[in-house]
């Protein structure tokens, strides 16, 4: 079948859904071209088809192509940013990335290699799990690209600070403390969002705290809001390289049913998408959407969410690659249609420009 893409600004878009119907063709995500049809990508998408860190549901193996078929009915312009990030950039889909099942540590090896090989001319990476063990190699590369430590956000209902399980120091709860032990993360610049849920005990905040991570829980976004979640993360971050780690379950199972170790009480996902919005301007290096688990899936409700969010971060890559002043644009934190006035946390406006 022909493949009638959107083209304009010299980038290669997605299959134009106009003509050919969303449901038909194969599934890249958004519909874009494959690595393998452009000469470039500024930005790449890959999949890492792997769930063996998991300690409790599995299943996060398929999430990467589960994230894909939803993300079918993603369309080419962003109106929450005035952007269309496939027309500001070359963005395209690598597929997923052959990881050993059997052998972490082997898996582990092969994703940083594979990230680093994706990123060798440019392109900066967003990543679809898998479980939360891949964010450990993807750190490293992206670190390793940035020539030193790395600010990191990461969203989830968990710490992923533990130190072991079984024995086992490479799992999908243990990435972030293994980070801090390498030096990879800029422990003045880390902060989780959207923790929740009980604990083993108060020693694991007390680690957390050691290591240097901010904690925003998903109640603190709750009765403070978006603006000031996204104020709070911005003044702690400014314009350091700067690594977002997405694990689904940081939505409250409502939003996000299909995943591995699902809490109640998260956040909903217009508040995840906002929050996003808010960092507009910072400088994203890389990111990670992990935990999707499609066989605790129903209605594509997570796979939905998850496309959305990788959306998203790929938006924010594409509006930072555009010359001059964007931030006169619509931001997500009110509607311009409606004639609300935006309201932006302190230093917002500046931000991007030191």
């Amino acid at each position: 079948m022909e493949e009638l893409r959107i083209e304009a600004n010299g980038n290669l878009g997605p299959i134009d859904s106009s003509r050919i119907p969303r449901y038909a063709g194969a599934a890249t995500f958004a519909r874009l071209p494959r690595l393998d049809q452009v000469a470039r990508a500024d930005v790449t998408l890959v999949g890492v088809p792997f769930d063996s860190g998991v300690s409790y549901r599995p299943g996060a193996r398929f999430g990467a192509n589960h994230v894909r078929e939803a993300s079918r009915l993603l369309r080419p312009y962003n109106p929450a940013w005035d952007v269309s990030p496939f027309e500001n950039v070359q963005v395209a889909d690598a597929g997923d990335m052959a990881v050993n099942p059997f052998n972490i540590n082997e898996a582990i090896e092969t994703i940083q290699q594979n990230a680093l090989d994706l990123t060798a001319g440019g392109s900066k990476l967003v990543t679809l799990g898998g479980d939360h063990t891949i964010a450990l190699p993807l750190l490293r590369a992206a670190a390793e690209r940035a020539g030193g430590p790395i600010a990191m956000l990461h969203f989830d209902a968990h710490l992923d600070t533990w130190d072991t399980y079984f024995g086992a120091e490479y799992t999908h709860g243990t990435p972030f403390r293994r980070a801090v032990e390498e030096g990879i993360l800029d422990t003045e610049a880390i902060s989780h969002i959207g923790t929740r849920g009980p604990l083993y005990g108060k020693k694991d905040l007390d680690d957390d705290h050691r290591f240097g991570f901010g904690i925003v829980t998903s109640a603190d976004v709750y009765y403070q809001g978006v603006l000031e979640t996204v104020a709070k993360v911005r003044d702690r971050i400014g314009n350091r390289p700067l690594y977002i780690s997405v694990d689904i379950d940081v939505l409250d199972p409502a939003h996000a049913p299909g995943t591995g170790t699902p809490e109640a009480g998260g956040i909903t996902s217009r508040e995840l998408l906002e929050i996003i919005r808010g960092f507009r301007g910072m400088n994203l290096v890389g990111a990670d959407v992990v935990e999707v688990a499609p066989a605790y899936d129903h209605a594509e409700i997570t796979g939905v969410a998850g496309s959305h969010v990788a959306y998203e971060l790929v938006t924010l890559m594409a509006d930072n690659a555009v010359p001059g002043d964007r931030f006169g644009a619509a931001t997500g934190y009110a509607s311009q249609a409606l004639g609300q006035e935006v309201r932006r946390p302190a230093g917002f406006a500046a931000a991007g420009k030191e």
